[in-house]
């Protein structure tokens, strides 16, 4: 499996930006694809999933409102929204693939098998 993300950058507070995570349709298809987001000395926090039919969404308390998780399937990626940033949103996001596709596991870091290398956030304030 291969995750690339893509999509990061830099934002005033109030602002937008759209991550994706590619990866092959088979792997879309196959896999829960979750977001994580870190910080340095901090845990790695779970940002949202998606079930790989698509047909369950899951998000952190954090971001619920804000942040959309969705499938484009003409690019094969799974893509999150950011929408209303925050200083406190900024971390470098990655993708993760995991077999799971319950509410709890997903947002775990351990159920997650495969990891893409992030995309930076920043957002000033």
């Amino acid at each position: 499996a291969q995750l690339e993300e893509s999509g990061g950058g830099s934002v005033q507070a109030g602002g937008s930006l759209r991550l994706s995570c590619a990866a092959s349709e088979r792997t879309l298809r196959t896999y829960t694809i979750g977001w994580f987001r870190q910080t340095p000395g901090k845990e790695r926090e779970f940002v949202a999933a998606m079930t790989g039919r698509g047909d369950t969404t899951y998000y952190s308390d954090s971001v619920k409102g804000r942040f959309t998780i969705s499938k484009d399937t003409a690019k094969n990626t799974v893509d999150l929204e950011l929408i209303g940033l925050r200083p406190e949103d900024s971390a470098v996001y990655r993708c993760a693939l995991t077999t799971n596709r319950d509410s709890v596991t997903v947002r775990i870091v351990r159920s997650y098998s495969f990891w893409g290398q992030g995309t930076q956030v920043n957002v000033s304030s």
